[in-house]
């Protein structure tokens, strides 16, 4: 006899709990590691909108203590964090432009069948993913270039990531040669193809690519410790890593002047300040970001 046949209601109706049991298994992990990964996050603004005695006391946890936006009044006050926030700003932006058009332009004909050279060029960038420059190379290059003490120095030596190529042309691949071909008939170049066809149909991979670009430009702080010694030029990471590690940034003495104020109380400040922008970014390109990385995934 069929064991299918057997089956009674009440044993295929426990089969059903079980299944929706084990199914909210996964969610379930998931939550917990997502609140474990936030805990410290809510801690840092605890932290930063809580008093200085409170935090001297250690009674801060997930929530303010004694609410107080000193920390952050006294950061938005000096000129300084302005100024390092503002070549933060240019670097992400300008840099993340530069490194979009760049990786662009190498990706489209690395796409390309007619390119006979694709597959040499493939295999260069293929083994600058390998194998990374040392330091002291990357250094004489920069100041053979002229480009020490300029911000120009941050945004071009990463404007072509090879990761990001590879998926960049996978989205390429994606799209149909006839329509490539179609624009070459009605008399379109190259650029103009590229310009007026592929990018507006490259919008989710341009997107996630912007993302991850923007995000990398955002935090990167080693290039700038390593090619600048003008402190006006420092972007807001280095202002931060200066204020956490050496505690000896102009907030310092703010600090010391103003008696509500605490150092631990200042960094937590200093660290949401330097996150939220560009959390701000994420929101608006998510649905792009998503979809990029499926279908680079995928091809790839």
């Amino acid at each position: 006899m069929n064991a299918a046949s057997t089956s009674t209601p009440t044993s295929i109706s426990s089969t059903i709990r079980r299944k929706k049991g084990t199914s909210y298994v996964i969610p379930t992990i998931l939550a917990v590691i997502c609140l474990i990964m936030l805990l410290p996050i809510f801690n840092i603004l605890a932290q930063s909108f809580s008093s200085a005695a409170a935090i001297g006391d250690q009674r801060v946890y997930l929530w303010p203590v004694e609410f107080t936006t000193s920390n952050y009044e006294a950061i938005l006050g000096q000129t300084s964090i302005w100024r390092s926030f503002g070549v933060s700003a240019i670097i992400t932006v300008a840099g993340t432009l530069i490194a979009l058009a760049m990786t662009a332009s190498l990706a489209y004909p690395l796409s390309r069948a007619e390119y006979r050279e694709r597959k040499g060029v493939l295999t260069l960038v293929l083994v600058t993913m390998i194998f990374h420059a040392p330091l002291i190379p990357n250094y004489l290059l920069i100041k053979q270039l002229h480009m020490l003490d300029t911000l120009w120095a941050l945004m071009l030596p990463g404007a072509i990531s090879a990761f990001n190529l590879f998926v960049m042309r996978s989205f390429f691949l994606a799209i149909p040669g006839e329509l490539i071909e179609s624009a070459r008939i009605d008399g379109a170049g190259e650029l103009q193809t590229l310009w007026k066809i592929i990018l507006p149909l490259a919008k989710p991979a341009m997107a996630t690519m912007g993302i991850i670009y923007s995000v990398a430009l955002w935090n990167n702080y080693a290039n700038a410790l390593y090619f600048l010694s003008e402190r006006s030029l420092f972007p807001l990471q280095v202002k931060l890593r200066e204020f956490i590690i050496t505690d000896s940034s102009d907030l310092a003495t703010t600090a010391a002047d103003i008696a509500n104020l605490s150092p631990e109380g200042l960094k937590m400040a200093v660290i949401v300040i330097a996150t939220v922008p560009i959390m701000m970014v994420y929101p608006f390109l998510q649905k792009y970001f998503i979809k990029g990385m499926m279908l680079g995934s995928i091809k790839s």
